[in-house]
Parts: C-alpha cells; structure tokens; sequence
C-alpha cells in the first residue's frame, strides 16, 4: 500500500525549497499531491502543475459533489483543498502521495489515513525570520505580509499535533533531517 507524507509549514518557511529537495530522489516513490484553491496564480504558477485554481463558485460546486478528501477556508473566500481524484491517481501509479498543506489540513489528513502517513511540521527558527523571508521574496504586499505572520504564529500553535518539527534554521541540515525521516518511514 503506497504512504501518505503530510507537510505543512507557515508561508516562507522554507517548505517548496524542502520538499523540492526531497522530490529529486526517485528511491522515495514520492509524487506530489496538486492542491486546489480559489487564490489567483502567482508568478509563473501552471493551473494543473503548482494547483488547480477554481473560482470560488466551482470550488463550492465540488464541495457540495463531495470531491475533496479536506478542505479548508483559510481566509474568506479564499478555499484550499485536497481532490479525491488525485489521490487515487496518484495511488494508481503506485507511487507515495507529499501533501503541502495548510495545518488543520495537514491534522485532517492525518486523521484520514492514520499510520499509513507521516506529518511533518517545517518551523522556521523565529517568527522575525520568516517576516523577513516573506519581504525579501517581494511577491506580496506589506499587508499580505502582515496577514501571512500573524497566521503563522496561529500554525506554530498547532506544530504539537504532527508526527515531527523540523526547524529549518540551517536548509542543509533542515534538508538532511528532512530526507532521513521520510526515508525512514517510508522503508
């Protein structure tokens, strides 16, 4: 039976770095769960590829179709969620599934699969840190960055509920600890 590997972090965190460094060893089996959301693209984001991006009335749509297996609305009118369907694609191909995940997401799927997956919450070493990670990526304004830290401090509240934390205060060692405790679960 393929595994489940659940990551949540705070935004800028250090998470896509992370798990892109996990995802270049094959030996893991390891296949990206594309998460949905009502959020416009950022940047060079790919429908399909980073998410699948609905309007907030077709998200509700799939709502009411039962096609997620978790959802969440993180912000007001701004939906993340896990399709059914690209888990069992995913399953089908016989590979393991990494969610990137919201943290009541992340205890969610937890709860849904149980010891067939492993959740990891990546902390950054301060929540001054990951402000200034934030304005240096220059992708959001002051305000998004505001809105974005004080929901941070809210998730590292929860980082007690995931199998491990790991404090991505050094990305080579983050990165280590990160590939050995995956490795470790999934062998």
């Amino acid at each position: 039976m393929s595994k489940v590997i659940i990551i949540s972090a705070p935004s800028g965190s250090g998470k896509s770095t992370l798990i892109s460094s996990l995802m270049q060893h094959e030996e893991l089996k390891l296949s990206f769960s594309v998460s949905a959301t009502t959020r416009s693209p950022r940047g060079e984001e790919i429908n399909g590829k980073d998410y699948y991006f609905f309007s907030v009335e077709e998200f509700e749509k799939k709502i009411s179709e039962n096609a997620f297996i978790e959802y969440e609305q993180v912000y007001q009118g701004r939906y993340y969620g896990t399709l059914k369907s690209e888990i069992e694609r995913i399953f089908s191909l016989g590979f393991n599934v990494i969610f990137d995940v919201d943290v009541k997401g992340g205890i969610n799927l937890k709860k849904i699969f149980g010891d067939n997956a492993l959740s990891i919450f990546i902390q950054p070493p301060s929540v001054e840190e990951l402000k200034k990670r934030l304005i240096g990526r220059g992708t959001d304004s002051l305000e998004e960055i505001e809105k974005r830290v004080s929901k941070a401090e809210e998730e590292i509240s929860y980082s007690k509920n995931f199998d491990k934390i790991i404090i991505n205060d050094d990305l080579k060692e983050a990165s280590k600890k990160f590939f050995d405790t995956v490795s470790n679960f999934l062998s």
